[in-house]
């Protein structure tokens, strides 16, 4: 009787190796990082550039390296957009005032010098007395 051959298995489920999700977990937690810069040249002019950076971390891993632009985000971050709007509302509040004083200013009728009494100065005073 013939005994069939076993073929080693591709999941790595023989127990040496570690499964996907052990993987995953260390990546996480350590974190990758993966860098690579593209260059095309053409007779010794550079025509493009293009830098990519590929950062692979938990959230906390992230913050711990300080990164977290995300925070920041409007599109990511329901705060960034609030701070966002909060910070376009004041700056049209302000125009909305300036705009105001401004109007206020130019509805006064306008004092004429010529209207006004001269003022005197020292000498004129002390010549007049």
């Amino acid at each position: 009787m013939t005994t069939a051959s076993r073929l080693p298995d591709p999941y790595g489920s023989s127990g040496s190796g570690a499964n996907l999700a052990d993987i995953l977990e260390r990546v996480l937690d350590k974190g990758i990082v993966i860098a690579g810069d593209i260059r095309i040249n053409l007779l010794d002019i550079e025509l493009l550039t293009i830098k990519l950076r590929l950062i692979v971390a938990s959230i906390d891993k992230a913050k711990e390296m300080g990164i977290d632009w995300w925070e920041d985000d409007p599109a990511l971050s329901s705060g960034a957009r609030r701070r966002e709007l909060a910070e376009e509302n004041e700056r049209l509040q302000n125009r909305i005032a300036e705009l105001e004083s401004a109007s206020r200013t130019a509805d006064r009728p306008a004092v004429r010098t010529r209207d006004r009494p001269k003022r005197r100065t020292r000498e004129e005073r002390k010549e007049s007395e």
